[in-house]
């Protein structure tokens, strides 16, 4: 699932200026701190592949990701995964739905790079399908399409990448299950696929939306988070608001109540991150704290737990922390240190710790200490890894 960092882009740290003050000691890690000999790690579930490891075998201790080094920045999908280095992109694990954008329907056990994309800034995964942000503030996507979640004004699937409808100005992209949003450089949010829930933003529940419409009431936002059939924005001054699916309470607002529009998340004032698993959501203060809501029943929360949060609560037990993720049904976190913590369903051993047993806390994973991000999707974990 989905996480935007505020050092993504020179756009998001001028914008946040003033909330990152607090913050100056943590020393958030960027992906070009990471570039440099920067590997990747997995664990978990690898029935396509997707711990790029050349085989479709599971494990439940991370091991390296064959093949790359210099990544600057990665996603995962629902089971395949992304990497960029510099301006290219790589992908492996599931092809069936084409969101390898390698012009076929194939899985891939190893990194495979995409030819046909260049001058990539960011990438981003939905369930089925991936999401590429150029230089020219457009943005490129491919894979499953039957919502219209690639935005090409259409619902056909793609296996290469093609363009998305009406868009410039374009400073970052995320994906959720079926739907995608992008953040402008005026501080506003478009988004387009699957709607019946609300997750589009845009007071309907329109059931496909095959080209961009406008997030309702957003301004000034500086990153955009999504998850199953919910969404997520942050403000430049530090308020978090959500819409879509509520139905354990992952927009934040105290009830379980369907939102088409957004509504601010009690009780957060000063957040400098964002994440959102499929049915939880995740906020990182300036201080370090981390806070979470939503679905608990797997132990997603960290709360110790299984039962849901309507509003934000403390995950205790961590150090401070630099930067947060997401997998489905469990949580991810990197210290100021470079420490990997997860919490959550495990039944995979997608939480690295030689286990498949499920943590309602926080673990510190044994031998990830220069971590700089870390993403999940259904049953695994893809790791940015510093030199």
């Amino acid at each position: 699932m989905t996480t935007t960092r505020l050092s993504r882009q020179g756009w998001i740290a001028a914008t946040v200026a003033t909330l990152i003050v607090p913050f100056v000691a943590i020393s958030l890690p960027t992906a070009s701190q990471a570039a440099a000999g920067a590997t990747v790690s997995t664990s978990g579930l690898n029935s396509d592949g997707q711990l790029g490891s050349g085989s479709t075998n599971s494990r439940t201790v991370f091991g390296m990701v064959s093949n790359l080094t210099d990544v600057d920045e990665i996603a995962g999908g629902r089971e395949h995964v992304l990497a960029r280095i510099g301006g290219q992109v790589w992908s492996w694990g599931d092809g069936s739905k084409g969101a390898l954008g390698l012009g076929n329907l194939v899985d891939h056990t190893l990194p495979t790079q995409i030819t046909s994309l260049s001058g990539v800034t960011e990438i981003a995964s939905g369930h089925y399908h991936s999401l590429a942000l150029l230089q020219s503030g457009t943005v490129k996507s491919w894979g499953a399409n039957s919502l219209g979640q690639l935005g090409d004004g259409t619902t056909a699937k793609r296996s290469s990448p093609v363009n998305v409808s009406g868009l410039t100005n374009v400073v970052d992209v995320v994906g959720g299950r079926d739907m995608s949003y992008a953040l402008l450089g005026d501080g506003t949010v478009k988004s387009w696929g699957g709607g019946a829930e609300g997750e589009l933003g845009n007071g309907t529940t329109t059931v496909k939306q095959p080209t961009p419409v406008t997030v309702s009431g957003l301004d000034s936002i500086a990153a955009v988070a999504g998850g199953r059939q919910h969404g997520l924005a942050l403000t430049t001054d530090g308020r978090v608001f959500a819409w879509g699916f509520n139905n354990s309470g992952q927009l934040g607002d105290g009830t379980r109540t369907l939102r088409t529009a957004p509504v601010q998340v009690q009780g957060i004032t000063d957040a400098v991150a964002i994440a959102a698993g499929a049915d939880h959501s995740v906020a990182l203060l300036a201080t370090g704290t981390v806070l979470t809501w939503g679905e608990g029943s797997r132990g997603q929360l960290g709360s110790g737990g299984t039962a849901d949060r309507l509003v934000p609560g403390v995950v205790t037990g961590l150090p401070a922390i630099a930067s947060i993720g997401c997998g489905r049904d469990h949580t991810l976190v990197v210290s100021v240190t470079g420490q990997l913590w997860d919490w959550g369903q495990n039944d995979f051993g997608q939480l690295g710790d030689g286990t498949t047993t499920r943590r309602l806390r926080p673990i510190s994973v044994s031998g990830i200490d220069n971590a700089v991000e870390a993403h999940g999707g259904r049953g695994y974990t893809v790791v940015l890894r510093s030199s």
